[in-house]
Parts: C-alpha cells; structure tokens; sequence
C-alpha cells in the first residue's frame, strides 16, 4: 500500500482538500479570539498587518529534539477558511453584547486569501525558541487563525517525537507497528497519532481508517479470543489448502499440521522440551492458517508460550512450508519478552537443522505487551531477540509528558517589532519578521540554528559567524559553517506573489525525518543525557532585543 501525496487537489473549485478532521473549522477556536476580532473591528484596527510566531519553549520527554509535524493539516485550514451563515449567527449570539451589522458583513468576508505562511518542512528535527511557523496577515484573521493552529501541531509534534525517540531505541533494524488504536484519547486522537508515528518512524500501524486515508501501510493478525474460540480440530470443516503455485490440492491439512507436530514431539534434538500441547490453539493456529496461508502470523501466549504456543506454531509452519508457503512468524504479548524471544529462536534453529529448512531459524519474533521507550531499553540491555515491537497505548497516549506546549505570540505589527517581556527570562519572546539557518559543520552535522533580523544578510559557507545566546550574554561562539540550510519556507504566499512549496507525500516526510535524526549529533539525540543543541540570534539581533527589551520595560523607582 502506497503512502498518499498531501499536495493540492482540485475539488469543486477549491484549491485544497479540507483538514481530515470535519470538526477543524473556523469555530475551532477560544471565544476570546472572536472578541479580540470584534474589538479590532471596532479600533479599525482588524486589518493593521501583524507578524506571528509559532514555537515552544522545552523540548518534550526530558530529550533535547523535537520533530516538527501537522503543518499540512494548519495549510489545508488555511486554504480552506470561510466562515458559513449558520456559524456566523451562532458567533453574534455568544458574542457579549450585541453585534453590529457592519462587523457580520466583515465576518462573511473573512478568508485567508492575504494571509502568508512560512514554516519549517514538516518532519523536521526541531529546537526551542525557533518559529515552526510565521504567520503574517490581518492581525483579526491571524488571531482566528491561532488556536486551531496551536491545536494541529502540539499533538501532532509531540506524538511524532515519541515515536522517533521509539525509532532511536530500537535501532534501525527492528520493525515498529503502531497498535494504539483502542487506548488513544478518542478517534482524532487515534487517527491522528497512527499518522505521526507513521512520520516519526513506525513502519506501519493497525488503525484500519488511517490506512485508508493515508495509506500507512496495515498490520495485524488475531487475538487471545480467536485462539479460545476453538475447542478441537474437529471445528474445522473446511480442510483442503491448495499449493502456493496451484499445482495441486493438500485435502486434509489438518492431518498434515498433526503429522508434523508428532515430529517435533519425538525431536532428539528439541529434548523433552515438547510433550502435549493444547489441541483447541492448535485449531485456532490451523484455521488462520487455512484462511492466510501467505501472512501466518501466530499469537503464541494464550495457554503456555513454550510448551504449546511455539511447538504448535512451529507444526502449522512447517506444514505450510510442505506446500510452499512461508511463515511469517509468533507475537510474544506477555511474559518475560527477553527470555521468551531467546528461547522460541533457540527452538527454529533446531528445527531449521533438524528439518533441512534454511531460513526458519530466522523466523519474526514480535513483542507487545504495553511497552515503551524503557522497556525498549530494558530489553537492549538484557538481550532479546525480538524482530518487531507493537507498541500502543504509551506511545500514542505520549504518556510521559501530557503536551508540548507551543505559543503563538505577536513579534511585529505594521512593521513594528514587539516583545513580550516576562520574570521568566524563558517566556521572553524574541520580536520581529527573522529569519532562521541551520549551520553544519565539517563532519555533516547541524552545529547551531541561528535567527536573523529579515534584512540581515544570509550566512555563508566558509565565513565565520558570531552566534549569540538570545538572552545569556556570555554565551556566544563563532561558527564556520561548511554546509548552510534555510529553515522557514513558503507554504502560502497570500498575495505576495511569491512560490508556494508543495506539501509532499506522507512517506517523503517519513523520510525527510528519519535523514533528519541521522544529520542529528548523536549526543543531541541519545536518550540519558543528551546534550543541549545551541539556538542563537546574530549580534545584530540580539542587540535589538535587548535594547527593545529596556525600552519595552518599567523603570521602577524606590521611595
């Protein structure tokens, strides 16, 4: 199943498909940017043009990267903003006070056609105090535009760095299904997550309607019920199994499942590790067989994992094997993961050289059974041999931290930069229209993200540069960078008249992501400790917003 393209489409007219969600419209939004709209309209100030930034102050999950998403979903709002009759009557009715006929015309007006968007490509590694997105326009419609907006990335960023930081647990070699569904906060949360962790690296995901709608491709096979369900072999009517290449008919594969369970049973070389087994899992194990003979995946833990899950198992692989069929493996989802794994490999190399079957050894092992990123851990550190994690409810929950906590705040209106000053030097936005470059060093990764007043010249390779901590005066170092890369890009022009970058497929960002964390200083990105990436201003800027910050401030007088 391929991964859809997120690119524009024509649609009746519309230059752009709508968000996923049918409930992302203008009224998703706080009431107070509705009353900040009507007292702008009454100032005659809704229309002043105002710069917005959209960041956030910590990195989530204790690490030191982020992993920019939802920016397709905040364009798709964008492009496809227009208030209907009925939301505006319901807006003047919750309105305080009354509404003047003047500003319900204005309502019926508002669009986002002079509103420009410049973002960082979405699944980008990111870093504190950098704007992910600059939103300029009519400073009433780009407050409108602020909740919602908020909304599409703060879940969208966080879910995506959980999984990317799964991804760097694991390794690259282990596969990662999303299995969240039935625990996540609601379906857009379900929906929304089977998405990100798609971007931050899971290979696939059980969410049936988001592989639908994105085409993430699908994973799952059965459960504890189907396998209590049977009672006997006698259940299965149904017997015959053709061979994979159609030549000729097995019409009584449950014999031939038998027939090589009695096999492994009187294996000198498997000991007395294998005696009875349960007969009713068996049945389940032969009748998914029958059904998928091409995907035989088997749940191995309902009765006894190694007594009778992997001998059983083991008995419908290799009969399937007979008739040219390929196994693709057991899901260990309780127990003792690190020792259960060892032990069912130990038993497919057996088999492999017992039998003469090349590659059964090798047979996929995957674990569920609520992990997380520690158990993860826990297993590398023990030893396991796992090929394939299912994971859920910690990951699309983001149970270790509950939000990311991006702020929209104002940095420029009618070319005027503002600041917003606080006790909490952290809290002090960084004013004005900038620009923002990532610096790379010799060895190819980042060294420093540096922002820029708009009509500073743009760093160059080769040249030296002062990097300045924005509010820390002592902090500050010069950079060489050998490779420069400009963050915020284009994503809707207004009427600007500039090229909109088009929003690629969901597995190009997938991609962009994954090269992203390997462009990523390992220090920046491992789990224990990991070292603080530098964002700084330029000399020029961060004289600016020192001197805007003295100017912007009391001055306090003792008596």
């Amino acid at each position: 199943m391929e991964a859809k393209a997120n690119g524009p489409s024509v649609n009746a007219g519309r230059v752009m498909d709508g968000p996923t969600n049918p409930m992302v419209t203008p009224l998703l939004t706080d009431l107070y940017q509705f009353t900040m709209a009507y007292a702008y309209w009454k100032a005659g100030k809704h229309n002043d043009r105002a710069v917005f930034d959209l960041y956030f102050r910590k990195n989530p999950f204790g690490g030191e990267f982020t992993v920019f998403a939802g920016l397709e979903e905040c364009i798709k709002l964008i492009a496809n903003f227009k208030l209907t009759e009925e939301e505006i009557s319901f807006i003047c009715e919750t309105l305080p006070g009354s509404c003047e006929e003047g500003f319900v015309k204005y309502l019926r007006n508002i669009d986002c056609s002079d509103v420009e968007v410049y973002a960082i490509s979405e699944g980008t590694v990111v870093f504190p105090k950098v704007p992910l997105l600059r939103v300029e326009g009519p400073v009433a419609v780009v407050q409108l535009l602020e909740t919602p907006v908020l909304n599409l990335v703060n879940f969208a960023s966080l879910v995506a760095t959980n999984a990317a930081r799964h991804r760097l647990v694991a390794g690259k070699s282990k596969m990662l299904l999303e299995f969240g569904l039935r625990r996540a906060q609601g379906p857009d949360g379900a929906i929304s997550a089977s998405k990100y962790c798609y971007i931050g690296g899971f290979d696939a995901t059980s969410n049936v309607a988001a592989g639908r709608l994105f085409g993430i491709p699908l994973r799952g096979t059965h459960s504890h019920a189907f396998v209590s369900s049977f009672m006997s072999p006698d259940e299965i009517l149904e017997r015959s199994l053709h061979r994979s290449d159609g030549s000729s008919t097995c019409e009584d594969f449950v014999s031939l499942v038998q027939s090589w369970l009695s096999k492994i049973q009187w294996s000198k070389k498997l000991g007395n590790s294998v005696g009875e087994t349960n007969q009713s899992e068996l049945a389940a194990f032969t009748s998914y067989a029958l059904a998928f003979p091409n995907n035989f995946l088997a749940l191995v833990d309902t009765y006894d994992v190694m007594r009778s899950g992997v001998p059983n198992f083991c008995a419908v692989a290799l009969a399937l094997n007979d008739l040219g069929y390929k196994s693709v493996g057991i899901r260990l989802d309780s127990g003792d993961l690190a020792y259960l794994s060892g032990e069912a490999r130990k038993i497919f190399q057996i088999i492999e050289k017992e039998f003469g079957l090349p590659g059964f050894g090798k047979t996929s092992i995957t674990a569920s059974n609520d992990l997380n990123e520690e158990t993860l851990d826990a297993l590398n550190k023990q030893g396991h041999e796992v090929d394939c994690y299912g994971i859920g409810t910690y990951l699309v929950t983001c149970y270790a931290q509950a939000a990311l906590g991006c702020v929209f705040k104002l940095v420029e209106i009618n070319n005027q930069p503002r600041i917003k000053l606080s006790e909490d030097v952290s809290k002090v936005s960084i004013p004005c229209k900038k620009r923002c470059y990532r610096l790379y060093g010799r060895e190819g990764y980042s060294l420093v993200d540096i922002m820029t007043g708009e009509n500073e010249p743009c760093p160059k390779v080769g040249e030296r540069i002062l990097c300045r901590h924005p509010f820390n005066e002592s902090k500050r170092a010069y950079v060489v960078p050998q490779r420069v890369e400009e963050l915020l890009k284009c994503y809707w022009p207004g009427k600007s008249g500039k090229v909109r970058e088009e929003l690629p497929a969901l597995k190009d960002i997938r991609d962009h992501c994954i090269k992203q964390l390997e462009q990523m200083r390992p220090d920046h990105i491992r789990r224990l400790n990991p070292t603080p990436y530098k964002v700084s201003v330029s000399a020029k800027l961060y004289d600016f917003i020192h001197f805007l910050w003295l100017n912007e401030a009391p001055v306090g007088e003792l008596q």
